[in-house]
């Protein structure tokens, strides 16, 4: 029976390491721990309990496998109490001695789960298996014994690293006491009462709590990310093909206003000529290079103190076409402002309309543009 409930609790520690998932993965070498233990013990039977009662002193090495569960060896050697009584005893300063391995379970992390942060007081279910040796004299044999052990740690954490513990258990000499000692059971008559109160030192940090990430949520940013790749991409793209529309827009005016000028003889003094002013992309805001044609009307204007104009705005299809509309109509409003104020030609004279999106030119950039047409009033 006692056997079925140590192999249950070893199994349901072994259980706990696949519930941690929010555990970071120790590696080999840590959550170590070391401590020394000092306290008494005693036959459990037929012996008074306090008269045979002697001082045990132990070291134990062992490692945390998961939060609920840890492996790991020790050593107890109990002091030499019978050459007191005159009875056969050891010529050493011990009278016994046990070193086996043992298992723990953590209650409180295999039936509460690790909280990441560890507590104060916690309780371990303990079982074990070792050698056992009884140092003799004389002609009386030393007694060699496969012993097992079961107890509980009452464990005071007080500190990450450092723990106090109160450690009762019940360590059994497993052999039936006969000659051959072959056969193996539990008796009460062959087992210690042992209380022991020891320190131990945990190195390292311990478990570690992690965040699992979510698979889904990454893939969709990653997919955000690769879509405002592609739209800074196609802008850069569209960024260098207004660029070059304006280098050659540019280039023509060069051209044009390099050119010698020509005396034209005009036989009718019914006049009509446009003009065109070119914008960039989005802007309604008159260029240092389209200012010149600006400049040609209001001088035909103040030399004809009969002439009107009408300026007509229009944007390109590119973006909202609400936008465009206003666009257009500040376009032509822009013009119809700077012959105004900076050449002092009559408002009255001017007449300045938006006709929204423009498709007169097959280049679409040329439509962004007001076209001004000069009338001359008879």
């Amino acid at each position: 029976m006692k056997k079925m409930i140590v192999m249950a609790a070893l199994a349901m520690g072994a259980m706990s390491a696949s519930a941690q998932t929010a555990i970071e993965e120790p590696g080999f070498f840590d959550n170590f721990s070391i401590g020394l233990d000092g306290g008494v013990a005693t036959p459990m039977t037929h012996h008074a309990f306090f008269g045979n009662m002697r001082g045990v002193a132990g070291i134990n090495i062992y490692k945390q496998v998961t939060p609920a569960f840890a492996l790991g060896v020790e050593g107890a050697f109990g002091v030499n109490t019978s050459s007191w009584r005159n009875r056969v005893h050891s010529s050493t300063a011990f009278d016994n001695s046990y070193v086996g391995a043992f298992g723990a379970v953590d209650l409180f992390n295999l039936f509460g789960g690790y909280n990441c942060e560890g507590r104060v007081f916690d309780i371990d279910v303990v079982a074990g298996a070792g050698w056992g040796h009884l140092y003799q004299s004389g002609d009386v044999p030393d007694h060699n014994y496969f012993a097992t052990k079961v107890g509980l740690n009452f464990n005071f954490n007080v500190s990450p690293n450092v723990t106090i513990a109160l450690k009762p258990s019940i360590v059994w000499d497993m052999s039936d006491g006969g000659a051959k000692q072959s056969s193996a059971s539990y008796n009460a008559n062959r087992a210690t009462v042992n209380v022991m109160a020891g320190v131990t030192y945990h190195f390292g940090d311990g478990f570690q709590c992690v965040t699992p990430y979510n698979q889904a949520e990454i893939d969709a940013l990653n997919g955000v990310i690769n879509d405002l790749r592609g739209t800074v991409e196609a802008q850069a793209a569209a960024n260098v093909a207004l660029q070059e529309v304006n280098n050659g827009l540019a280039a023509d005016l060069a051209a044009c206003m390099s050119r010698p000028a020509q005396v034209v003889k005009e036989k009718s003094t019914d006049l009509s000529s446009v003009r065109y002013i070119f914008f960039k992309v989005g802007s309604s805001n008159i260029t240092a290079d389209q200012k010149p044609n600006v400049e040609m009307i209001a001088a035909y204007m103040n030399n004809h103190p009969k002439s009107k104009v009408v300026i007509k705005g229009y944007a390109s299809p590119e973006g909202n076409e609400e936008f465009n509309i206003r666009l257009a109509q500040k376009r032509a409003e822009s013009v119809k402002d700077a012959l105004i104020k900076r050449y002092k030609i009559a408002a009255d004279r001017i007449t300045a309309e938006g006709e929204g999106i423009g498709h007169m030119f097959s280049e679409e950039s040329w439509n962004r543009v007001s076209i001004c047409t000069l009338e001359e009033t008879k």
